[in-house]
């Protein structure tokens, strides 16, 4: 499950070609600070960008606008009650505006491996008991590997966000990985750090469990 040191990867970040998705390579790929990102009809690419994106959740910026949305409780925001249906909803808003995705069959069955056996985690909001938004990850100690997130109804995943990173910064969350540099992402307060930064708090956190959560609601404040 051995991969080349991150630092011989090219200067768009790809490290690796090939192998594949099993739970130990892709808890191997995480603890490294390595992520697969493939298109349709590719080999498994292994990525692990310089420099990268990363949330520290005591950092976290939100919006006025959004504060006010998140105190109205629009949506009923859960965590781990519907895993695999973020991800097929992620892929499906992607397709349905036109872009192209990542998010294939072997994807989303390697990922709910890995949520079958704990590690991975969604964080999901509701309006009349239909899925309007939601996000998905990696958790590995106390450090968080975001994948994507979606929404269908407007700011609902921004809320599952603002919900996820409120309630597991009280139960130890350290860092958020946001793998890649985008304008989204950086309004909440993300901001890039040198890989090598990167891959020393990954080897100081990822070891550090923080509190289970059992899955249903997850409160905001």
């Amino acid at each position: 499950m051995d991969f080349p040191p991150v630092d011989l990867a090219r200067p768009d970040g790809l490290l690796a070609v090939g192998g594949d998705l099993c739970v130990e390579r892709l808890l191997t790929a995480y603890r490294y600070g390595i992520f697969p990102w493939f298109s349709e009809g590719e080999p498994i690419l292994w990525w692990s960008p310089d420099p990268r994106l990363v949330l520290f959740p005591r950092e976290l910026h939100i919006p006025k606008r959004l504060a006010r949305t998140v105190r109205q409780r629009r949506f009923e925001v859960t965590c781990n009650l519907a895993f695999r249906k973020v991800i097929e909803h992620c892929r499906m808003v992607r397709k349905k505006r036109g872009e192209s995705t990542w998010i294939n069959q072997q994807m989303i069955d390697a990922y709910c491996r890995l949520y079958d056996i704990g590690y991975g985690l969604s964080v999901e909001s509701w309006r009349q008991g239909e899925l309007v938004g939601g996000l998905y990850g990696i958790m590995l100690g106390s450090v968080f590997f975001g994948e994507s997130m979606f929404t269908i109804e407007k700011e609902a995943s921004k809320v599952a966000f603002v919900h996820f990173v409120r309630f597991f910064s009280r139960r130890g969350l350290q860092l958020i990985d946001c793998q890649v540099e985008t304008g989204h992402l950086k309004r909440f307060g993300a901001r890039q750090i040198p890989r090598p930064l990167f891959v020393s708090l990954l080897n100081k956190w990822t070891g550090r469990e923080i509190k289970k959560v059992p899955p249903g609601p997850l409160p905001a404040d």
